[in-house]
């Protein structure tokens, strides 16, 4: 019996459609790589032959040949979209791919630049009133954990130096307060006595830009990033590079993890927790470089 086409016509079947349903040509493009694997990994064999053991072992193939667990993932939704088409079309009575998960990505650790580091970055001399804004900028951005967006809706009503703290709204509208350093309140100082020199008198930000405006994020991160090269800086310094540094250090001094997700404004415990790895390799480093037990002879 010939089995040319038991497989394939309904792929073609299936990507005519996305066609047709107006699916731009990379998203067709995307599924019909995706679609080939499958069609590669079982063969020419009528899908409703498929079950969810021919589909994870088609997935652990594709696994052990090096493709990456977000692309595991893309592959497996197209392959359950084909096959909700197919379950549509009355061609299979269930869809093979339902209950089944890709591989977890491993999370990567956030890059968190050393105290050192940022103690370094933050000594540049402010010697002009953008200068200034730079320094007040990052100084609350590391002192308090903010995020990009945060300080950049930052508004003057929102800082209260006096008791030396920061109303920001953060993801999901959540308001939350938090203290700010010594050297964050004398750099936000130095910055407000200049800011009515540079700002537009209708704008209520914080920081501005050259037109007196609210900052941008893009002008933000290239300040950030001019900053780092005067400062000799070779590693990549990025605006939530501070937020991580923030996070890092308060763990490696406290270790009130609670506390941490207060201030970073995590709404679970969970996101926060990748710090302690953080924190476990600085913990380590110290147990190996101090431990007499674990010093190599």
């Amino acid at each position: 019996m010939p089995t040319e086409g038991l497989l394939s016509t309904p792929i073609a079947a299936f990507l005519a459609s996305l066609a047709a349903r107006h699916y731009s040509p990379a998203t067709v493009d995307t599924y019909t790589f995706d679609l080939r694997h499958l069609l590669e990994r079982v063969g020419e064999v009528e899908p409703a032959s498929l079950t969810s053991h021919d589909i994870r072992r088609a997935l652990a193939i594709l696994h052990s040949q090096g493709l990456k667990p977000k692309t595991l993932a893309r592959t497996l939704s197209a392959w359950r979209s084909f096959f909700n088409y197919l379950a549509r079309q009355n061609t299979v009575q269930a869809n093979p791919c339902i209950g089944l998960r890709p591989p977890k990505s491993e999370k990567k650790l956030p890059n968190a630049p050393s105290v050192d580091a940022m103690a370094h970055l933050l000594a540049a001399e402010a010697d002009d009133v953008w200068a200034l804004r730079d320094q007040a900028m990052f100084e609350l951005m590391y002192s308090a954990g903010l995020r990009r967006a945060e300080v950049i809706g930052l508004d003057i009503a929102g800082l209260d130096l006096t008791a030396g703290e920061v109303t920001v709204t953060g993801k999901g509208s959540r308001m939350r307060v938090v203290p700010v350093g010594s050297k964050a309140l004398e750099a936000l100082r130095n910055w407000l006595a200049m800011r009515a020199n540079v700002a537009r008198g209708d704008t209520e930000a914080l920081f501005v830009g050259a037109r007196g405006a609210r900052i941008s994020a893009s002008v933000l991160a290239q300040a950030l990033k001019q900053l780092a090269l005067r400062q000799g800086i070779t590693a990549r310094m990025h605006p939530h590079a501070l937020r991580h540094a923030f996070a890092s250090h308060v763990l490696q001094s406290s270790g009130d993890l609670r506390a941490v997700q207060e201030m970073l404004g995590h709404a679970s415990l969970s996101t926060t927790q990748i710090y302690t790895h953080l924190d476990f390799q600085h913990l380590s480093q110290v147990y190996d470089q101090t431990h007499p037990r674990a010093k190599k002879k």
